[in-house]
């Protein structure tokens, strides 16, 4: 594992052919979490962002997710719950896939505690709606100073209210059945990428560190001032991060 803390822009990448990049969405989330990585990644990546609603197993998920991608190899990148499907698309198609990056995400199961509160969020959105939910949520998923931030709420409440209380339910279900990655981490033979944000309250630093370890030569990043959207809350440096990381794919 090699550790890299620093905010600075990398140097641009001067390949001819752009590569395909998988973006993965988390829980209650759509495309929308990553549009500035794929306005600011056009110039090196040709990125499709998948929609994680349609099946309640991570398993079916990444196999939809992979039916959508071009012929031939492809990066993945995936935050939070779509950080446990990309795990599962280099456990389905580990010559296709040509590097990870793992964002504000864990390899581990999930808790007989979690699995209990997820399911408590899914009455939640069964009897007052999503938006319930994320009003419930959001105070954990970004940073303090940023839960004022209407312009960044109503992004979160517009993605929620996307995934509807279905795929909500579908989600949650698929997490909840989630298998223990960490045993698969050593595997990984591809350039990858852990990425954690220091004000996560939802992903604590040790299970990003859990990851970059057990993964042969990850790269652990940190995003300062940022809570579990890192996406959203922090795009420059998540996209610097991210391309600097298909920089070594490149390379």
């Amino acid at each position: 594992m090699r550790r890299s803390c620093t905010d600075s822009s990398t140097r641009r990448y001067t390949g001819a052919m752009k590569k395909s990049l998988l973006l993965l969405p988390g829980l209650l989330c759509d495309a929308r979490l990553f549009d500035p990585q794929v306005r600011n990644l056009s110039d090196i990546a040709s990125p499709v962002v998948a929609d994680l609603t349609g099946s309640d197993t991570i398993a079916a998920l990444a196999a939809s997710a992979i039916a959508r991608m071009p012929a031939g190899r492809f990066a993945v990148a995936g935050l939070s719950m779509g950080g446990y499907v990309a795990l599962e698309v280099m456990r389905q198609v580990p010559e296709r896939v040509t590097g990870l990056a793992l964002l504000n995400t864990n390899a581990r199961p999930d808790s007989p505690e979690s699995s209990e509160n997820r399911r408590r969020l899914i009455a939640v959105a069964e009897s007052k709606g999503v938006l319930a939910v994320n009003a419930a949520l959001v105070p954990k998923l970004v940073h303090p100073d940023r839960v004022s931030d209407s312009a960044l709420v109503k992004v979160l409440d517009g993605m929620a209210e996307s995934v509807g209380v279905e795929g909500f339910r579908r989600q949650q279900q698929a997490i909840i059945g989630r298998i223990d990655s960490r045993p698969h981490l050593g595997a990984i033979r591809v350039p990858a990428m852990v990425l954690a944000a220091r004000e996560d309250a939802i992903m604590p630093f040790e299970v990003s560190e859990e990851m970059a370890t057990g993964i042969p030569g990850a790269v652990l990043e940190i995003v300062e001032h940022c809570g579990h959207i890192s996406s959203l809350e922090q795009p420059e440096a998540v996209t610097a991060r991210l391309r600097a990381w298909m920089q070594r794919i490149a390379g």
